[in-house]
């Protein structure tokens, strides 16, 4: 008599259904027994839960979740809503309480990939001002170079880049005027002679701790000029591609594990990839003032340059550092930042007597995260 019975079907209400009612004195979050008919309002299961109805009011949407009980039996449908208190008195103190107990303790992160971005920029060898002249940017390069291995030793970086960001040399043809011949005391030789040795120190001390990835990018003292006009391939006839170069072969020779960065021919700048981070490197001799890189960064993007996809934009040229955050990232995971570096020259005299203003000399650096977008961080050495 009793083959081929089943046990009645499961009642499951679904799997996210917890009926009852979360209050921290100022705002709630409800949810209702199954029922099987919609009530007119909530007052009664507010009363229940010891909650004055007439004194919080629901906020929309009323969310619903529906169920049979069995198969062929009732339909039960539960209620989710939130609700506030009316015209609260807020309880500040009881408020700061409920959030600290909500945020979560941060435990320290440990970095195991990170490098460093090293930016000497505007050296200006040969130049000589109101710092003195090739001698002392010598000695002002070398104690920047002490702190920043000093800075290399305590962060165990993976990598280390060092983008030459233009100006190394002070050249005799980057005006139509006869100035630069008169305030230089080095020949153009020896300038590059000068700014080989300096930047090749630099690269021997950092690939003595990681890798070493090293960049240079076209730059107006640095150009092939004749009568202060470019002429020929900006990213191949640069005088600071050439010291690159010398250096490329000094390095190989030493077997020193370094790889190298230089513009496409017919371009200024590159862009690199460290991470979830794209840097651009440019000298800054594209905008006629500081306030025109953004523009010409913004005109890039959408003329679909190379650095269109950047997240981080360097540049010299203007000789004071300044750090600028400009709108969001396309992962939209932070911002995109234009970093201005500082300069290491014997100083721009007749633009300061011109503008009124100086800056301290010395040379940028900042940390990369390999899987965190760039925060804005950076150093002065």
């Amino acid at each position: 008599m009793l083959d081929n019975l089943e046990p009645a079907p499961k009642i499951t209400a679904p799997s996210n259904f917890r009926p009852g009612i979360e209050f921290d004195g100022v705002e709630g979050i409800a949810t209702t027994p199954g029922l099987a008919k919609e009530p007119e309002n909530f007052d009664d299961f507010l009363i229940s839960a010891g909650i004055d109805p007439t004194e919080i009011e629901v906020i929309p949407p009323v969310r619903t979740s529906r169920w049979q009980q069995r198969e062929g039996g009732e339909w039960l449908t539960s209620y989710r809503f939130t609700f506030r208190r009316k015209n609260p008195d807020i309880d500040l103190p009881l408020l700061m309480s409920e959030a600290r107990k909500q945020v979560k303790e941060q435990k320290p992160k440990k970095v195991e990939q990170k490098a460093l971005v090293i930016c000497p920029a505007d050296y200006q060898i040969g130049k000589t001002g109101s710092r003195g002249g090739t001698q002392e940017t010598i000695a002002r390069v070398l104690r920047s170079y002490e702190c920043i291995e000093q800075q290399i030793k305590a962060g165990k970086y993976e990598r280390i880049f060092i983008m030459d960001m233009g100006d190394v040399i002070e050249s005799v043809s980057n005006k139509s005027e006869y100035s630069q011949l008169e305030s230089n005391d080095l020949s153009p030789m020896q300038q590059v002679d000068v700014a080989i040795t300096l930047l090749l120190d630099l690269v021997k001390r950092c690939a003595k701790y990681a890798p070493v990835t090293y960049g240079s990018v076209a730059s107006n003292h640095c150009q092939n000029r004749f009568k202060g006009q470019q002429v020929g391939r900006p990213g191949l006839d640069d005088w600071g591609i050439v010291i690159l170069q010398q250096i490329r072969r000094v390095t190989k020779e030493l077997g020193l594990d370094v790889e190298y960065l230089i513009p496409q021919p017919h371009d200024e700048g590159f862009a690199f990839k460290y991470g979830v981070n794209t840097i651009g490197v440019v000298h800054g001799h594209q905008a006629s003032r500081p306030e025109g890189i953004p523009k010409w960064w913004a005109n890039s993007t959408f003329g679909s340059q190379w650095a269109s996809s950047c997240d981080l934009l360097l540049t010299g040229h203007f000789h004071f550092l300044q750090v600028v955050e400009l709108g969001q990232r396309a992962d939209l995971e932070g911002s995109k930042f234009w970093v201005q570096c500082s300069t290491s020259d014997a100083g721009s005299d007749w633009f300061r007597r011109q503008a009124g203003t100086d800056s301290t000399t010395g040379i940028v650096a900042l940390e990369l995260e390999k899987d965190v977008p760039f925060g804005g961080s950076v150093r002065k050495f």
